[in-house]
């Protein structure tokens, strides 16, 4: 579910799931997929906030969010259906055949909650940004806050995110008709490559941590 970066919540708001951890400190790092290393680089990120979380005794969950509806806003469901090839890590929400979206985001943050008892969610989700930050991806500490881009309201999710910059945002309408447009208009070759960077990083950042 696509956010606007410019409307980026602050990366330590605490999402709506329960048993939040202490906030570290506040960073967010910026990767860009057309980097040699940036699989590496990314999964070694990840696989620290990993090693945090479950080492307090948190459960882990990928919580991908987006639809296949939409070009650009399929960045979400793309990773979760590579990740599920990739790793058998159990806990993975958001995929082609079920996408977890605006309708039925709040009732799946309902499940997470019911069938965990300390989760910790990595939230991933696609993003509009500046022109120079198309293809680029966000690491952060917090939640995101999905469909802000498009004028939806919608809880804020995560206790870390993932973000992909698929295309430019930032625009002055009424009711995000421009960047609908926008998400319309969004390479998919862009999208795939940036799903198989997240997928891959994530798998790699899961490591030993998958059973956990």
């Amino acid at each position: 579910m696509l956010n606007n970066i410019f409307n980026f919540p602050g990366i330590n708001k605490l999402s709506p799931l329960k048993y939040q951890p202490v906030p570290e400190p506040a960073r967010e790092l910026k990767f860009n997929v057309s980097h040699p290393n940036v699989i590496y680089d990314l999964a070694v990120s990840i696989r620290n906030i990993v090693q945090t979380a479950t080492t307090d005794g948190y459960e882990l969950v990928v919580l991908c969010i987006g639809t296949d509806r939409s070009t650009g806003d399929a960045l979400g469901p793309l990773t979760g259906t590579k990740l599920k090839m990739l790793n058998l890590f159990p806990h993975i929400y958001g995929t082609l055949d079920e996408p977890v979206h605006a309708t039925n985001l709040e009732s799946r943050l309902a499940s997470i909650n019911t069938s965990f008892s300390h989760p910790f969610v990595i939230a991933v989700d696609a993003c509009l940004g500046k022109l120079e930050n198309v293809g680029c991806v966000t690491l952060g500490h917090g939640a995101v806050k999905p469909g802000a881009a498009v004028n939806k309201d919608l809880p804020a999710v995560g206790n870390a995110y993932i973000t992909g910059i698929v295309n430019v945002g930032g625009f002055v309408n009424v009711g995000g008709f421009m960047e609908h447009m926008v998400l319309q208009s969004t390479r998919l070759n862009l999208v795939m490559k940036m799903a198989d960077t997240i997928a891959h990083s994530i798998s790699f950042g899961l490591g030993r941590n998958h059973n956990s």
